[in-house]
């Protein structure tokens, strides 16, 4: 053999040799961890100790070494086993075993396991094992620390369940969910908004995490990014009467009184026919204590729609609750303020008039609600038409 030859041949031996050694890493590495575990179940937490530790050893050496560190195996094992480490310093307190990984060993894993398991389905169940092992972990300390309270530790756990889905692909939404609101009930309002935005661009729960993302940030002074976020859910969900209310307490809340109004004209132009956009619009001026406005609204959606029966009820409703306010003010006056009092009682009677178009509508459609019947036999009753009073009374009482 030439000197040529046997040179090339011996190189081949020690690059042999060297992937071996580092294989064999692996192997180590894996055992360990195997022995680790079954000490953990056995109840030997001292034993499970010293095999974890030696496990980190052996996979330390496969991933700094360029014949294995990309190994789905070795990306696997030291996931795996950084994480039990951890998970396992933090359970016994042991700060030797918290300080072996180092303040980024959570870290480190999640990236390894998230590397491993797009490499296909060789070490694919054990990657998934492993993450669905924390998850469940973290989901048990989440759980115990929101019922004693502890909410900023009960956060970070959802979160790491979430981080761990994460590595397999899953985007763990109720978990998300769950840490926003831990942080909500913490005041800690921008860590907050930031989770429920994150669900809420998923798709989780429909409007109402935009709505608490928003709110969110309103509470922690960020108006610009409840602007924000709202904005972007309206070109989704234009007519969503949570969104629009939202929106209007954020411009209320910036003091911005004329811009929560062209928020809501802006809605309309934008959709001028839309029966459920003026009828949600006359909700909220309801809600805002804005009688005229709610009364335009509600009425504008019947102009669309006569028939509409949710308009025709709640323009109703909130007629006969305006005008019984109107009366309750007026029998509050003393006996020099009748002026005050005719003039209320004068308005009220006009209002509760104005109750009665779409109520008695909406009856003739809705013989039997026993409500409408209720409330009509008492508004005809207060107007002096003693017969329609008569009349709705008995079918009232016909209804039960």
């Amino acid at each position: 053999m030439s000197i040529r030859n046997l040179s090339l041949a011996v190189g081949v031996l020690v690059i042999s040799t060297s992937a071996f050694g580092q294989k064999k890493n692996e192997t180590t590495a894996s055992m360990e961890r195997s022995s680790a575990y079954g000490y953990v179940m056995s109840g030997d937490m001292e034993a499970a100790k010293k095999r974890y530790l030696s496990a980190k050893t052996y996979v330390d050496l496969a991933a700094a070494h360029e014949d294995t560190r990309d190994n789905q195996k070795t990306l696997w094992l030291k996931g795996d086993i950084y994480s039990a480490i951890f998970n396992l310093g933090l359970t016994l307190q042991d700060v030797e075993m918290i300080n072996a990984v180092g303040e980024k060993g959570i870290e480190e894993a999640l990236v390894s396991l998230k590397r491993a398991f797009p490499m296909g389905n060789k070490f694919e169940a054990e990657i998934i094992k492993t993450v669905d092992d924390n998850r469940f972990a973290y989901n048990a300390i989440a759980r115990k620390m929101y019922d004693t309270e502890q909410y900023a530790i009960a956060a970070e756990a959802y979160l790491g369940q979430s981080k761990y889905a994460d590595c397999i692909n899953l985007f763990d939404t109720l978990v998300i969910f769950n840490a926003a609101i831990c942080y909500d009930k913490i005041e800690e309002y921008d860590k907050a908004a930031v989770q429920y935005e994150r669900v809420a661009a998923f798709g989780y729960n429909g409007t109402i995490c935009y709505v608490l993302a928003s709110t969110a940030y309103r509470n922690a002074g960020q108006i610009d990014k409840a602007k924000a976020v709202i904005a972007a859910a309206l070109v989704k969900f234009p007519s969503d009467r949570e969104l629009l209310l939202e929106t209007v307490n954020t411009y209320l809340t910036a003091n911005e009184n004329e811009m929560a109004e062209k928020a809501l004209a802006d809605a309309i132009a934008a959709d001028p026919k839309n029966k459920q956009l003026h009828y949600t619009i006359g909700t909220i001026m309801i809600e805002l204590g804005k009688n005229e406005e709610a009364e335009t609204a509600l009425n504008e959606a019947l102009r669309i729609d006569p028939a509409y029966e949710d308009a025709q009820y709640q323009l109703g409703a909130h007629l006969v609750t305006w005008a019984s306010t109107m009366k309750q003010e007026a029998s509050k006056l003393g006996p020099n303020e009748t002026a005050k009092f005719n003039e209320l009682d004068k308005k009220s009677n006009e209002i509760f008039k104005r109750a009665l178009i779409p109520l008695e509508k909406y009856i003739a459609t809705n013989p039997n609600d026993k409500n409408v019947l209720t409330i009509l036999f008492q508004i005809h009753r207060n107007l002096g038409d003693s017969a329609k009073a008569l009349e709705y009374k008995k079918r009232a009482e016909a209804a039960e």
